[in-house]
């Protein structure tokens, strides 16, 4: 019998469609297999084993433990050696301390026995005087400054200008006197001359009694009396017939000069009679003897 040949049914069956991201295999695996297998194995091992680490708190906190520890120990040994150097430099402290105070008790016995020594000259120069100067001793000591006085006189007081210390050029500058309002040694020397002269018997120049021997000087803006700088105001005391000294002194020649001192510097000064002023006696005097030359007698 003839018949249509039979077909054998199909078993196969149909392809499934292509992914759209075929093209793209390379990025696709990257974003499917992000983490590497061998990582993956490792953290599965970790994980069954038990060992999957502190959980991200704690080992927060176990860091934060660890930097306390540690900032703990710098502080215990900071303080460990300032405690070890602390009595070093206190002991060397206390040493300088204890030097300073005994060369300060030094200076000061030095300055004791310069004054004992001082008072006991001026005795032996009083005595001296008196005993050679017959009557007229106590004038020699006072006139020599060998002991200290008290009596009516006069006080006059010389200052700088006010505008002193703002400097300046004029035809008082030079000679170590920058300000043409500074007062100068050779104006003290003026002064003291004319008081001289106008009757005074005795003058102190802030406290610094004067002799026929004292000597009044210059060092830079300094004025030196017997080599002792002395700073402005001067005050200027002398012993005498206060009313006959004043008058006498405004009108001499160095009255004079110190009024156009005043006129044409600036500089300040106030001349008064007292009714008693006291002046020390001279720190120290040089006593010379006079001894008459040998010669021929003359008949």
């Amino acid at each position: 019998m003839c018949g249509m040949p039979q077909q054998h049914p199909d078993r196969s069956t149909a392809s499934p469609p292509a992914r759209l991201d075929a093209s793209m295999s390379l990025l696709t695996n990257v974003m499917d297999h992000s983490l590497d297998e061998g990582y993956a194995e490792a953290a599965a091992r970790k994980q069954a084993l038990g060992e999957g680490g502190l959980p991200p708190t704690l080992r927060a906190k176990v860091w934060l433990a660890v930097g306390l520890a540690l900032a703990g120990l710098v502080v215990t040994v900071a303080a460990v050696q300032a405690q070890v150097t602390a009595p070093e430099a206190a002991r060397d402290r206390q040493e300088l301390i204890d030097r300073i105070e005994r060369e300060t008790a030094r200076a000061d016995r030095i300055e004791d026995d310069i004054d004992t020594l001082r008072a006991d000259v001026g005795k032996r120069q009083r005595e001296a005087l008196k005993a050679h100067g017959g009557d007229q001793g106590e004038l020699v000591a006072l006139l020599s400054g060998a002991t200290a006085v008290q009596g009516p006189g006069v006080k006059l007081v010389v200052d700088d200008a006010e505008e002193a210390d703002q400097g300046g050029d004029g035809p008082r500058a030079g000679s170590g006197f920058a300000d043409t309002g500074r007062v100068r040694d050779r104006d003290m020397q003026r002064v003291v001359n004319g008081l001289w002269q106008s009757g005074a018997e005795a003058i102190s120049i802030n406290g610094q009694r004067l002799t026929a021997l004292s000597a009044i000087r210059a060092a830079g803006d300094a004025i030196l009396v017997d080599n002792k700088p002395l700073v402005p105001p001067y005050t200027v005391l002398a012993i005498g017939d206060g009313q006959q000294v004043s008058s006498a002194f405004r009108e001499s020649a160095d009255g004079f000069y110190l009024q156009a001192l005043k006129g044409n510097f600036g500089i300040r000064f106030r001349l008064g009679v007292e009714k008693e002023v006291r002046l020390p006696a001279a720190p120290s005097l040089i006593v010379r003897n006079a001894e008459p030359k040998a010669g021929k007698s003359t008949s």
